[in-house]
């Protein structure tokens, strides 16, 4: 038989203060009925993204319905600016360190 790969997203969780959207990829190889592998791939998506010093909404249309509605429910406009703050606060003690 022909071997068959499908790719699922099995897993979406909200974590930390910064609501984090954490996605777990579910990669499954058959022969038929029979499963040959499975492995998982996965990824964070943060709030905000930094781009040349200057902050914008990280774009979540490439990702599926489901992750777009919890990233527009839960990115509110504070969480985004605290972190912003927080990100730029890093970003400060760390070239003071240097």
């Amino acid at each position: 038989m022909a071997l068959n790969k499908t790719v699922t997203q099995d897993k979406v969780e909200i974590v930390g203060i910064y609501k984090n959207i954490q996605i777990r990829d579910l990669i499954k190889v058959t022969d038929g009925d029979e499963i040959v592998s499975e492995s998982y791939k996965r990824k964070v998506i943060n709030c905000q993204t930094k781009v040349g010093g200057s902050w914008s909404d990280t774009d979540v249309s490439s990702e599926s319905s489901e992750v777009q509605a919890i990233a527009s429910a839960c990115w509110t406009d504070a969480v985004k600016s605290n972190y912003r703050n927080f990100m730029d606060a890093q970003e400060l003690s760390n070239q003071q360190s240097e």
